[in-house]
């Protein structure tokens, strides 16, 4: 039984470099989760080989839990042994891990072993250097960044804080109008400026019957 020896590094982050020893019957899904044992991450994710190209072109796709659009379009990790896909000493497949948060990987076969180890249980991390980047779950996205949450809250408040309020003074931003202006004080200076007229008026009124006591 052939063992691959295959050498995987992501494609942002040259220093993490993964190499994991597999047989040949067995399959890319066993090799999606090898991976990730390595890394830490969480297997069950929507992801896909491609078999690629020298220059990382990608080609044909071979799926772990495809969306319900690509599941006729391509074939299932599960039901691909790798040696089906073999087609060169140096065989490289590009590898999507997590369609909702991706990270991409170069997966390249750098040897063939012609025999397998009995003492060995396949897959094996024949090597592992560097840390593989952390990633936050949405439902952690809080706790990754504690300060985000407090800083929405405290600008939603700036206005308010501008005019001297506090969240707190729930009973004085219940009695707000439209612009920012208590009813109270509207209707006060609604008062006001009808009183104006109203003494310009009864001014004007006065005048006018002063004016017919001349004519008389």
């Amino acid at each position: 039984m052939a063992i691959y020896k295959f050498r995987i590094t992501f494609e942002d982050f040259d220093d993490v470099v993964r190499e994991i020893d597999i047989k040949s019957n067995q399959t890319f899904e066993d090799l999606h989760k090898a991976i990730h044992r390595s890394t830490g991450y969480n297997a069950e994710k929507s992801s896909s080989f491609y078999v690629s190209t020298d220059n990382w072109l990608k080609g044909d796709e071979i799926a772990y839990l495809p969306s319900e659009r690509k599941k006729d379009r391509v074939v299932l990790m599960e039901n691909s042994k790798l040696s089906g896909f073999i087609e060169d000493p140096h065989q490289k497949f590009y590898y999507i891990y997590n369609f909702d948060r991706p990270y991409d990987f170069h997966v390249e076969l750098v040897k063939i072993i012609l025999d397998a180890d009995p003492n060995i249980e396949y897959p094996f991390l024949a090597k592992s250097s560097g840390e593989a980047p952390k990633i936050f779950e949405s439902s952690n996205a809080a706790i990754a960044d504690p300060g985000a949450a407090v800083g929405a809250v405290v600008g939603e408040f700036d206005f308010l804080n501008e005019m001297n309020f506090v969240p707190e003074d729930t009973d004085e931003l219940e009695a707000m109008g439209e612009m920012g202006i208590n009813e109270e004080e509207r209707d006060e200076e609604d008062e006001s400026e009808s009183d104006e007229f109203g003494d310009e008026f009864s001014d004007s009124d006065n005048f006018e019957d002063d004016s017919h006591k001349d004519d008389y």
